[in-house]
């Protein structure tokens, strides 16, 4: 059983009106095998969040701690914390020209594992992935999300997922910009990995669509760089309904 406990997180971002806060003292603790979503109005610091957990330069913590299983993970670099067994699935992933994805998943894969995983098997299971998420083989030997569509980087995303198994995984509105069909596949992909693993899940997101494939244990609304409100599932329901008006007054 595994940890991701977050206390008393504040972040700040630079601005060129000087230092500004965005997370104004976080609480959250998410433990092995449990999916945690989390909801809220633009600009409440959700994605500031996910950010600040993988090590993003632009986000400045400047109190509080993020520990996994009792590991200072701030002390960390991004790639030590990808070691650690933390994932990051990006709301905009970026392209990385003159890298193809099958260089890029290999070397990841070592990076992780801290050797080369056996040729034969890694393309075997590269494959299979690849095929679970309706991805066309010849991704292959693209460069990395270079002239993807929006729902083929997010897939490609959920295929790294996959493949490196993390320990817990932060899902950034994987669910932006999918259409219907995108969406479910993606959503499958998450289910596997929980359903095959004891990962934890933290999901951002704004809408409740996901959540229609993707059940989750908590709900956390988000308003003003705090958690205002945490539930079931039934929470995400509510919001669906009456919206954030309530706790914007």
């Amino acid at each position: 059983m595994s940890t991701l406990e977050i206390t008393n997180l504040h972040v700040q971002v630079s601005t060129n009106d000087g230092p500004k806060p965005i997370l104004k003292g976080v609480d959250l603790a998410i433990a092995s095998d449990e999916i945690h979503a989390i909801m809220g109005p633009n600009g409440s610091g959700k994605s500031t969040l996910a950010y600040s957990i993988a090590g993003h330069p632009d986000y400045e913590v400047t109190d509080g701690q993020v520990l996994l299983d009792g590991e200072d993970l701030l002390s960390l670099s991004v790639d030590e914390r990808a070691r650690a067994g933390l994932f990051l699935a990006m709301q905009y992933p970026v392209e990385v020209p003159g890298v193809s994805v099958a260089n890029f998943l290999r070397t990841a894969k070592t990076a992780i594992d801290g050797q080369a995983p056996k040729v034969r098997q890694w393309v075997g299971e590269v494959g299979s992935a690849m095929e679970r998420l309706r991805m066309d083989p010849s991704f292959n030997q693209r460069d990395v999300n270079a002239g993807f569509s929006g729902g083929e980087k997010k897939r490609f995303e959920i295929l790294q997922m996959e493949l490196l198994r993390p320990r817990f995984a932060v899902l950034d509105e994987t669910d932006s910009g999918l259409d219907v069909d995108a969406l479910r596949i993606v959503s499958e992909g998450v289910n596997r990995l929980h359903d095959s693993s004891d990962a934890g899940f933290l999901l951002i997101t704004h809408y409740t669509r996901i959540l229609r494939y993707i059940k989750p244990d908590f709900v956390h609304v988000f308003v003003d760089g705090r958690v205002a409100e945490q539930g079931g599932p039934d929470l995400a329901d509510r919001l669906e309904e009456e919206g954030y008006d309530r706790y914007l007054k």
